[in-house]
C-alpha cells in the first residue's frame, strides 16, 4: 500500500467515524468535512500540494476512471470502503488545471421514512400502481435519501420487480419481497435515456431514475408513468410549481401543449425538500408536497402554474404541504430556528405571518 492509499484509507475513516456527510481535497487546504451542514477543516492535517491531489484520485479510481477523467476532465463513480462498510459517490474533478475531489459519503443503511423524519402521507406513493413521483430541491438536500426510503418500502411490501437508473449507484438495495436491479450509467449502459428507453423490455413495476437530465430521458419516464409503471425520479428544482415549469420547458413550444397534458394525467406528486440545522445538532427536512388532484391536474393542463402554490396552501386535508407551512410546524416545535426558517423559506414575509 502506498502512501496515498494509506492516507485516504486515513480520511475516509475519519469520516465514517465522524458521521460526515462529505469529504472535500482541495489544493492549498487541509482536507475538509461537511458536518450537519458546516465546513470543518481537519486542522492536524497538512494543506494538500498538487502532487498529494494527484495521488489521492489516483488512489481512489480504478483504470477505466482514470481514462475517463483523462478524457472529460470530470468523472463521477461510487467507491466501495470495504474496511467500514461505507460507500462513497466521488467526482473528481479540474479546476484551474488542478485536481480536486468531492466525497458523498452513503449510509449503509437505507432509512424509512419515519427514521428520515419526511411527511408521513410519502407513503400514499408507494401504494400505487403506476403514475410519476418527483423528489426535488436544490443539490445536497437529500433527495436521493428520501428516493432511497420510497424504493425500500416498495421493496418491503410488494412482490414487484423494480430497476434503478442511477450515476453512481448510492445506495445498495437487498431484495426482499420485490426483486431489485440496479444499473449504473457507463458501467451497465450508456445512457439514463437508453437504459429507460430499454426497461420496457425488462418487465418492470417500478423504475427509479436517479436524474432527468435530458428531454428524451423525461418524455420516457412519462411515457412510463403512463403506461402501466410506478416511476420515482429527481430534479434539481425549488419547488412544485418550478419543477412542473422545468419538466414542459424542457420541450419545444411545439410539443409543451402534449407534455402538459400527458404530465396532468400521470403525475402522482412532488415533493420539493430542504435540509435544515435542528436547533439540538444534526439536520431536518421541510419538505413542500403537493399530491396530484383534479385542481391541480387542471391547473398543469391549462398551463396555470402560478396557481399551483395556492392550491398547495388550501389543500391540507388532501396531505399536501407548503414549504412555509412545513417551516413554521418545524419553528413551533422548536426543531429550528426562525432565522434558519427565514433563511430557507422562499417567501419569508409570509413565514412570519404563518408564525405569529
Amino acid at each position: 500500500m502506498n502512501n496515498y492509499q494509506k492516507q485516504l484509507k486515513e480520511l475516509l475513516s475519519i469520516t465514517v467515524q465522524e458521521q460526515s456527510s462529505d469529504l472535500h481535497f482541495s489544493i492549498g487546504h487541509p482536507p475538509v468535512l461537511r458536518l450537519s451542514g458546516r465546513l470543518i477543516p481537519l486542522m492536524k492535517r497538512k494543506n494538500l500540494s498538487p502532487e498529494d491531489l494527484k495521488g489521492l484520485a489516483a488512489a481512489l479510481m480504478a483504470d477505466d476512471q482514470k481514462a475517463r477523467f483523462a478524457a472529460q476532465k470530470e468523472v463521477d463513480f461510487s467507491y466501495n470502503f470495504t474496511e467500514k462498510g461505507a460507500r462513497f459517490r466521488v467526482n473528481i474533478f479540474l479546476q484551474s488545471g488542478e485536481v480536486s475531489c468531492a466525497l458523498r459519503l452513503i449510509p449503509a443503511k437505507i432509512r424509512t421514512v419515519e427514521e428520515l423524519n419526511l411527511p408521513p402521507v410519502l407513503h400514499e406513493f408507494t401504494r400505487s400502481s403506476q403514475g410519476f413521483v418527483l423528489i426535488t430541491g436544490p443539490s445536497s438536500q437529500g433527495k436521493s435519501t428520501t428516493l432511497a426510503a420510497l424504493v425500500d418500502e416498495v421493496n418491503h411490501t410488494r412482490t414487484d420487480h423494480i430497476i434503478t437508473i442511477e450515476d453512481p449507484i448510492e445506495y445498495v438495495f437487498t431484495d426482499d419481497r420485490a426483486i431489485i436491479d440496479q444499473r449504473e450509467v457507463y458501467q451497465d449502459t450508456l445512457s439514463f435515456s437508453r437504459a429507460l428507453r430499454s426497461t420496457f423490455r425488462q418487465d418492470p413495476d417500478v423504475i427509479m431514475v436517479g436524474e432527468m437530465r435530458d428531454p428524451e430521458t423525461i418524455a420516457t419516464a412519462i411515457t412510463a408513468a403512463e403506461t402501466g409503471h410506478l416511476v420515482f425520479a429527481t430534479l434539481h428544482t425549488n419547488s412544485a410549481a418550478q419543477t412542473i415549469h422545468r419538466v414542459v420547458d424542457s420541450f419545444p413550444s411545439s410539443q409543451q401543449d402534449q407534455i402538459r397534458a400527458q404530465l396532468s394525467g400521470s403525475l402522482l406528486g412532488v415533493v420539493s425538500q430542504r435540509l435544515i440545522p435542528r436547533i439540538k445538532g444534526g439536520l431536518i427536512p421541510a419538505c413542500e408536497v403537493m399530491i396530484s388532484s383534479p385542481a391541480v391536474a387542471n391547473l398543469i393542463r391549462e398551463n396555470k402554474i402560478h396557481e399551483l402554490p395556492l392550491v398547495i396552501e388550501t389543500s391540507a386535508e388532501r396531505g399536501m404541504i407548503s414549504l412555509n407551512r412545513a417551516l413554521a410546524n418545524l419553528v413551533k416545535r422548536k426543531e429550528i430556528s426562525l432565522e434558519n426558517a427565514l433563511t430557507y423559506s422562499l417567501n419569508p414575509a409570509e413565514l412570519k405571518m404563518l408564525i405569529r
